[in-house]
């Protein structure tokens, strides 16, 4: 009988598993998906090396893509080349063929198969054996038409560019298409399944986890603060307002007046990792409505260097673990987005606002000696840092009074200045810190003229009239170090699910 028509005897090696199979049935003769796997280990695609050539796998993925009788099989950011090759030995019949054909890609499968070493290196998977299938089964199928291609949106601009110059004959002849930025945010969760953004958000966890790690060392306290707020943390219009339960409160902009509470109630050196709300009506490539905050607060003992002593152990730390630890990861982003490797110091470079705005004077760039720096002079000025220092990584402190909130120390050599700093990386700011007013009186004056109602803020204010230490910290963008660690060109591409002035959804 040939394997075309044996039917009954091979269906058992493919097909859709049943919803009885999927309901974790403890009948290990349920269906034929349930008696295949009894009994077996799943294998991660990432562990499919050459060590285990010779040896039966079970394997779980998605189908990325399915041309003639190979199948590229996706799990995270890992692929594997399955081959489905016809013959008794292997039981693949022409019907278990045509069933793999008809699989949508992103569809989830179980394939058990035989690791073998190909004479050629892969080139389109990450792992360099292959499978020969010998059983495959569908634990859910995807839409037949998708809104974006997975294996598109995974495609770097170098490779969609090349798809459009004139082909030899017999070359390709329709280009790849370019995903965009609104279709991968609309469909984020297909979006996220690429490669790069696999890597992305890993590096995320990494920065967060290696903050938490070295802050912990130092004998930091990880605090939680409340986020609806009766009163505004920063000052200013961008405040997102609520009605809560008759009273008007808003989402918090910062953690900052409690994390300073939390000071005055003594725990001395805190961290929180949370989420941040702006309500800015800002489009930029760096900007959302909200982020995650990773927030710092510290009793000084003598001098507000002792914050950025504390920035640049801990930063210098964090890129260097990325480095060491996240290589795997950090290729996959540079294959899709190419970028050079951040530069930085062993000891961070720190200059003060003074003499930052003197380098933009002498390249040319007029600014304002008491005013911020804009979007432009930051990046000249990274530039020149970079020229000069060989370093994108650095710290300018001492910035003037009038652009600083209502809680920064003055300078008591300059009341024109103050006790604060901000941290750039790649020429954009990622940090924002100084040392704190802990002095009531001082305090209600500085938030009166910010505009701030001190009555809004009483307990806060309150909770330095029984007794504070001098104290400081910092706050950073989790998704903004993310995106210019890597050289993205839009925080959108770090934020899971970005909410801005016109995204609320997915």
């Amino acid at each position: 009988m040939s394997l075309e028509e044996d039917v009954d005897e091979l269906s058992s090696n493919y097909g859709d598993v049943t919803l009885n199979e999927l309901q974790s049935t403890a009948d290990p003769k349920a269906g034929k998906w349930r008696e295949a796997v009894e009994g077996k280990e799943w294998t991660d695609v990432s562990d499919l090396v050459e060590e285990l050539a010779g040896s039966e796998v079970l394997i779980r993925g998605r189908v990325h893509t399915y041309r003639q009788v190979f199948m590229i099989l996706r799990q995270s950011g890992s692929t594997v080349q399955c081959v489905a090759k016809q013959s008794e030995e292997t039981n693949v019949s022409v019907n278990m063929l045509k069933y793999l054909k008809q699989l949508p890609c992103e569809s989830f499968v179980d394939v058990i198969g035989l690791v073998v070493l190909p004479k050629d290196p892969i080139k389109g998977a990450t792992q360099q054996v292959e499978i020969h299938m010998r059983k495959v089964y569908c634990v859910n199928k995807a839409l037949t038409k998708l809104p974006l291609s997975v294996e598109d949106a995974a495609r770097s601009e170098e490779e969609i560019e090349k798809s459009f110059q004139p082909k030899k004959p017999g070359g390709k002849a329709k280009p790849f298409s370019r995903v965009n930025q609104d279709t991968r945010l609309n469909h984020r969760v297909l979006d996220i399944r690429t490669p790069a953004n696999q890597a992305i958000f890993r590096i995320q966890c990494g920065v967060e986890n290696f903050f938490r790690e070295k802050l912990l060392s130092k004998d930091f306290v990880n605090i939680h603060t409340p986020k609806l707020m009766a009163g505004s943390s920063e000052g200013g219009s961008a405040v997102f307002r609520l009605e809560y339960k008759g009273q008007s409160a808003c989402l918090a902009q910062s953690p900052q007046l409690h994390k300073q509470m939390a000071i005055c109630g003594d725990l001395r050196r805190v961290f929180e990792i949370g989420p941040v709300f702006r309500a800015e009506d800002s489009f930029t490539h760096r900007h959302l409505c909200e982020f995650v905050g990773l927030d710092v607060e510290m009793e000084i003992q003598k001098h507000y260097s002792e914050i950025m002593d504390l920035v640049d152990e801990l930063f210098v730390f964090i890129f260097t673990s990325l480095n060491e630890k996240c290589k795997k990861e950090l290729e996959a982003v540079g294959k899709q987005y190419p970028f050079e490797p951040l530069k930085f110091l062993e000891k961070t470079l720190r200059l003060t606002f003074e003499e930052g705005i003197q380098m933009l004077k002498e390249a040319g760039v007029e600014v304002d000696p008491l005013g911020d720096l804009n979007t432009e002079s930051e990046r000249k000025l990274g530039q020149l840092v970079l020229e000069k220092y060989n370093t994108e990584f650095y710290i300018l402190h001492r910035y003037p009074a009038a652009v600083r909130p209502f809680y920064t120390m003055p300078c008591a050599d300059n009341p024109l200045y103050s006790n604060s700093f901000d941290v750039f990386i790649r020429g954009e700011e990622i940090i924002s810190g100084a040392q704190r007013v802990h002095i009531p009186e001082v305090l209600e004056k500085r938030a009166g003229e910010c505009g701030i109602d001190v009555k809004t803020i009483s307990t806060y204010i309150d909770s330095f009239r029984y007794g504070a230490p001098p104290h400081g910290g910092f706050g950073v963008g989790l998704e903004r170090v993310v995106m210019l660690f890597c050289a993205l060109n839009n925080i959108r591409k770090t934020s899971l699910f970005p909410r801005d002035p016109q995204r609320l959804t997915p």
